[in-house]
């Protein structure tokens, strides 16, 4: 894996297009809203894009999250098991990354593990997704998903001082 700044902007164009991910994202949002009993705000294609942009305009954070994506990407183990523990991995460490500081790294770390449970791509809607793309690919969705949900407006715990702040 060579890591420029083309390969880096070209890394961030597929994240960016990547718009089945706000499906994804809603769909965590609104199971966790369900199980918790609070509202979450739905995310939109365009707020999704703007963050993945932010997230490409720190450079620092850029090349680490374009190599994990460029990684999961690519990843594919003969027989799917072996490779468990390294999509999960990837997946967790680029959810967390994609958060934020703690505690919404370790947020973005869980919610990866909830969304990469249910979410792989349906043989029924996308025959040919399947087949054409590793076995990475929907563990980098399920990261970009709870990396992405976490760093995103529309937790309202998020949007108020926290009671534990001391002046």
């Amino acid at each position: 894996m060579n890591l420029s700044p083309d390969a880096v902007a070209d890394e961030r164009d597929w994240v960016r297009d990547r718009t089945e991910v706000v499906t994804l994202i809603n769909r965590v949002r609104a199971d966790l809203g369900e199980t918790f009993d609070v509202d979450v705000d739905a995310v939109t294609e365009a707020a999704y894009r703007e963050e993945v942009d932010a997230v490409f305009a720190d450079g620092d954070l850029a090349v680490n999250v374009a190599a994990l994506v460029g990684l999961l990407r690519d990843l594919d183990v003969e027989d799917d098991y072996p490779g468990f523990v390294v999509d999960e991995l990837l997946g967790r460490e680029l959810a967390g990354m994609l958060a934020g500081n703690q505690p919404l790294r370790l947020l973005g770390e869980a919610t990866f593990h909830y969304a990469d449970v249910g979410h792989h791509p349906d043989a029924e809607t996308a025959p040919d997704r399947e087949a054409a793309e590793p076995a990475g690919v929907d563990d980098l969705e399920a990261a970009l998903a709870a990396g992405f949900q976490t760093r995103l407006p529309g937790w309202d715990w998020r949007e108020e001082q926290s009671p534990f702040s001391v002046e």
